[in-house]
């Protein structure tokens, strides 16, 4: 995958959901579902192959003999021909179970680690600061992806008034995104982060310290103090913070996007009704801790 806006590979989106099975994958489980209905039920599946496969039932795979193998093997291949339907069934079955076991971690991630999530004093705040649901962030400046999803992320904030979106500075393409993190996060100190993370994200090519300087004192920031604050102690330890979140979250790529206990990874076309339904749907049911 490459980044649209540079020349370097963009941070790999947050596995979603697969929208396709390995084959190997898709084979497995049919074979090993084929050949337990057929030892359980004494080898019979109604292709008249059923002589000495009665012996089978019970059996470790490792005891079959090469001509016991190759009865199963006969039989699966028969089986999966006669019905190929089963490959979409397996697919559907297995991305149904990888989707719930991803909601249910996220769901035990938040709640372990929803205060960091959600209310971390110093990070980053636009939208209603008092608002009744956050919407939380993980971004690169110089991801392609999170500069195609911001218009939405700005449509959702000027929409509606209620919401509250917390940006996780999580730099990880380049050195670059690192200087301009750490603008954007002195910039906040200053009052001014959301119009210097607009100006930034907004920008066509690489970002970097010279371009946030540029943006920054085109919005009337106090330069010196601004430099100061990027060297801080205060801006590396949300550095740090996000980092450490990241790592507990599983989260490797960006943009990754958290609506309670809900993850989106990656910038789909329709970002911002995913999200206004997400937060629709929690205004309903309610949300303690976002």
């Amino acid at each position: 995958m490459t980044n649209p806006d540079t020349d370097k590979p963009a941070a790999p989106e947050t596995p979603a959901r697969p929208s396709a099975i390995s084959l190997g994958a898709l084979v497995a489980a049919p074979l090993l579902l084929v050949a337990g209905l057929w030892m359980a039920f004494g080898g019979s599946l109604g292709d008249g192959r059923s002589s000495d496969t009665r012996m089978l039932v019970g059996a470790n795979v490792a005891e079959f003999t090469p001509d016991q193998r190759k009865a199963i093997e006969g039989i699966v291949k028969d089986y999966l021909i006669q019905n190929p339907e089963i490959f979409l069934e397996v697919q559907s079955s297995l991305e149904a179970k990888m989707a719930k076991d991803e909601a249910d971690r996220t769901k035990a991630m938040v709640a372990e680690h929803g205060k960091e999530i959600y209310r971390a004093p110093n990070a980053p705040v636009a939208g209603n600061p008092d608002g009744d649901i956050t919407v939380v962030e993980f971004f690169d400046y110089n991801c392609g992806y999170c500069k195609r999803g911001f218009s939405e992320i700005a449509k959702l904030v000027e929409k509606d008034k209620n919401v509250r979106v917390v940006f996780k500075e999580f730099p990880i393409l380049r050195d670059e995104s690192e200087q301009a993190a750490r603008v954007a996060l002195a910039a906040r100190m200053q009052g001014k982060y959301w119009e210097v993370h607009r100006d930034m994200i907004s920008t066509k090519g690489l970002v970097n310290e010279a371009v946030g300087l540029k943006v920054a004192e085109a919005h009337g920031l106090d330069m010196a103090k601004l430099k100061a604050d990027m060297a801080s102690p205060e801006v590396k330890a949300e550095l740090d913070r996000v980092k450490e979140l990241a790592r507990k979250l599983s989260i490797n790529g960006t943009p990754h996007f958290l609506v309670g206990d809900r993850a989106i990874g990656g910038a789909p076309e329709n970002l911002y009704d995913v999200l206004e339904t997400h937060v629709t749907e929690l205004r309903k049911s309610g949300c303690s801790y976002c």
